[in-house]
């Protein structure tokens, strides 16, 4: 017989189990805020759900319980509706619209107003990554974020009333529609958050760059494909970057190298070999520790990624470059930094750097989970949800402005052969505040480890039985 928590119903279950606390999250005490009159409510708005989409892997710590920082942790919010804009052969939103007592809409608009005519929630999870969606010339994959977001901006200024909005990933591939997002936002006054999942995992050495530090160079180093795990690298460097002396004041200049120019950047030293060398010894180093300890829960080696391929009707792709590439980035302050693509690794999160001053490198290596990339998402939903309970945003939208700019100018400098491209556009200025609180910080993998069974239907994990393991 299942466990009572892998049953429909599961949220419901949960709440009664721990009805004394209310709205309450089980979060650190310096992140606890004061329980909300009542449970936001919230539209999932999603281009696939299917296994290891990034709509399975968010909405599976929205729908119940899950771990942060070892602490079983109600999402507080509830998830009242859902649009899906595809529907694959494995589409899992049906049967979960439908188990979950869920009501599946036709159109955005109807998801938001839950049928009605006025906005009826209290925030927007906007998950536009998978799917069968074209490229353009530049070999970017045209998802419907800046669509979802102005169907939703829609809703919201016909009802007179906004909400905050969550965007998965970059706000658009295209910079001027990013810009707009931005822009109506603030006009608005509604919180927005957007971004990577990366930045939020657990690293290994544990890394925290003192109070207003002056950096010399920055590296930071993926073992992914261009463009959609360069924006994941360029959030890692940002979020620890932009807290320098100063705060951020924009990037002045971008270029991709690859082939014969990246190999003769290389050996005239455009980056430091050193801070690359340190950044891939942290790498090393936890694999290392891993292989010494297989049961001990952060260090056990994660399972294989499962989530399928990006589906597409496209057969025209631009090439994309084969073996490694840099993308130099040179700051209107003056920092010098670099990201590195090295090897093939969906498991690569490296960062390195020097301070001014400073002999030494400060080098980590950040850990997604024992589930592979699937783990990264409970930091990030754990963030998103408090977006919806706070209505502020956990950290500045600015940085994923920031980075989706950043993005957009590498694809530009592909396309025009390496180019640098100046970037006077992203001369943008912002502090970042403290949100050390929104981290794993690895106590979660010693609960979930890598011989912890992964769910592969779309349910929420029956937790007493982690415990068990």
């Amino acid at each position: 017989m299942s466990h009572p928590l892998s049953r429909p119903g599961t949220r419901r279950h949960f709440l009664r189990q721990m009805g004394g606390l209310g709205g309450a999250l089980l979060i650190p005490g310096s992140l606890r805020a004061d329980p909300a009159p009542r449970r936001p409510q919230v539209a999932a708005i999603f281009t696939v759900l299917r296994f290891r989409s990034h709509a399975y892997n968010i909405l599976e710590n929205f729908l119940g319980p899950y771990y942060f920082n070892g602490r079983l942790t109600d999402p507080g919010v509830d998830v009242v509706a859902f649009y899906a804009d595809q529907f694959p052969d494995d589409d899992m939103a049906r049967d979960a619209s439908g188990r979950f007592g869920i009501p599946l809409y036709r159109s955005i608009d109807q998801a938001l107003c839950r049928g009605g005519e006025r906005l009826a929630v209290d925030g927007v999870l906007a998950i536009a990554e998978h799917g069968d969606y074209p490229f353009n010339e530049r070999g970017q994959q045209m998802y419907p974020r800046k669509e979802f977001f102005d169907q939703s901006l829609a809703v919201m200024r016909r009802s007179g009333r906004f909400v905050p909005y969550f965007n998965d990933k970059h706000l658009s591939y295209r910079w001027d529609w990013a810009r707009r997002m931005f822009d109506a936002s603030r006009e608005h006054g509604f919180a927005l958050m957007a971004g990577s999942s990366v930045p939020l995992a657990q690293r290994v050495p544990p890394l925290d760059l003192p109070a207003e530090f002056e950096l010399e160079e920055a590296v930071s180093i993926h073992g992914g494909g261009l463009e959609s795990y360069d924006f994941h690298a360029l959030e890692v460097l940002q979020s620890l970057v932009e807290a320098r002396r100063g705060g951020e004041t924009g990037v002045a200049r971008i270029e991709l190298l690859t082939g014969e120019r990246f190999e003769r950047a290389r050996d005239e030293g455009r980056w430091s070999r050193e801070l690359v060398e340190a950044a891939m010894d942290a790498e090393r180093s936890m694999m290392a520790r891993r292989q010494a300890h297989p049961r001990a829960g952060v260090f056990a080696a994660p399972q294989p990624n499962a989530a399928p391929p990006p589906a597409t009707s496209n057969t025209n792709l631009p090439p994309r470059p084969a073996g490694p590439h840099a993308i130099v980035i040179t700051y209107r302050d003056g920092l010098r930094a670099t990201v590195l693509k090295v090897d093939s690794s969906s498991d690569r999160w490296n960062f390195a750097c020097r301070l001014r001053g400073e002999d030494r490198v400060r080098a980590t290596a950040l850990f997604n989970s024992p589930w592979g990339n699937r783990g990264l998402f409970k930091a990030l939903s754990h963030a998103v949800q408090r977006l919806f309970i706070e209505r502020r945003e956990p950290y500045p939208a600015e940085r994923t402005l920031l980075t989706t700019g950043m993005t957009e100018a590498v694809m530009r400098s592909y396309a025009a052969g390496g180019r640098p491209i100046d970037t006077p556009h992203l001369h943008l200025a912002y502090s970042a505040g403290d949100w050390s609180g929104l981290r794993e910080l690895g106590q979660t993998w010693q609960i979930v480890t890598a011989e912890t069974p992964q769910p592969t239907d779309f349910s929420p994990r029956p937790f007493a039985e982690l415990e068990q393991h």
